[in-house]
């Protein structure tokens, strides 16, 4: 890990999100000063997002602007004020479902966001920008689990899309400027703090309000989860272990998960993937209710299944996400009955 020095060693975006907030809180809890930004939208309840920062905002070295990454001058004072050693680029608009209703907010967000943070690490130089993309980029492969090597090229949603698009252009910018950027590729995250657009936050509440869940494609899907603490360790790892330009990656075909830029890119999952049934009794079991379910047809956008191969993490950094769905359901159980008081 980078020692900490008087300013912030760490820019990240995002920062009232949800895995943002966890990020901050584990590099403030290790002594490492954090300047977080984020726009604080209204996607869902700003009042949780609120919470978040008041719970960093008890840490000596944190501190935070208000900032949308789209407003690339904005974003370009901050990195001046600031000298990041080390970006966490974690700010975007959510959500696949969502993408479907307001498609530009992702363009704005996702790829305007995106640009400003790759300009503004061009202009004052990071050691590393860690930055996040989805396993929803994988969109209509069918081979499993899904591989960094293997070709991500038919996404079936715009937040994929977009999300495809941010490491393309992350590669672009490592090659022409040498900007050291490794791509995450998120499975399926949860956990205290959570997004309330998520399955297992939507799932809870319902059991909790006696309301009926809907369950998509008849139940028949499965998800890769990954607990919060599991990612957040994952990218402390990642931190002192930037790219390096490598001019013998130079196969043919090219690698879609590395070349001769510094550029990497890593799955983040549990690599154990849970039917839907499965997943809704675990969560059942922890609110100590049965849930009454509503059956539907498969959504616009969604996949059947995501499973992440994490050989590539492990063989980085020594690391692979341990901890169990009964275990993070159950304090994400017990997060929510604290903070809504049910």
């Amino acid at each position: 890990m980078p020692e900490r020095k008087e300013g912030p060693a760490i820019l990240i975006t995002g920062a009232a999100g949800f895995i943002g907030f966890h990020m901050a809180d584990r590099l403030l809890k290790a002594g490492i000063a954090v300047h977080g930004v984020d726009s604080l939208n209204h996607y869902y309840d700003p009042a949780l997002k609120t919470a978040r920062l008041v719970r960093l905002g008890k840490h000596a070295h944190f501190s935070f602007e208000r900032v949308d990454v789209s407003d690339g001058p904005a974003v370009l004072r901050v990195f001046d004020a600031v000298r990041p050693r080390f970006v966490i680029h974690l700010a975007a608009q959510a959500g696949v479902r969502h993408s479907i209703d307001d498609p530009r907010a992702y363009t704005v967000a996702n790829i305007e966001g995106f640009l400003s943070v790759l300009e503004a690490c061009r202009q004052f130089p990071v050691d590393h920008l860690i930055y996040a993309s989805s396993s929803s980029v994988y969109g209509a492969n069918a081979t499993v689990p899904f591989s960094e090597h293997a070709p991500a090229d038919h996404p079936v949603s715009l937040y994929a899309a977009t999300k495809r698009a941010n490491e393309l252009m992350a590669h672009a910018y490592a090659h022409l400027y040498g900007i050291r950027a490794t791509g995450l590729r998120f499975f399926t995250v949860y956990g205290p703090f959570g997004r309330p657009d998520m399955a297992y936050f939507k799932f809870t509440k319902a059991i909790f309000d006696g309301r009926p869940i809907d369950v998509y494609n008849e139940g028949r899907l499965s998800r890769d989860f990954t607990y919060v603490d599991d990612v957040t360790e994952a990218i402390q790892r990642l931190l002192d272990h930037p790219p390096q330009y490598d001019p013998s990656n130079q196969a043919e075909p090219p690698d879609p998960a590395r070349g001769a830029a510094p550029h990497r890119l890593f799955n983040i999952g549990n690599h154990t993937p849970v039917a839907l049934g499965d997943f809704i009794a675990v969560i059942e079991n922890a609110v100590g209710r049965v849930a009454e379910k509503r059956f539907l047809p498969m959504q616009p956008g969604d996949v059947p299944a995501t499973y992440a191969a994490v050989d590539d993490l492990a063989a980085a950094v020594g690391f692979t996400p341990k901890t169990t769905l009964e275990q993070g359901i159950a304090q994400f159980v017990g997060w929510y009955r604290s903070f809504y008081k049910v």
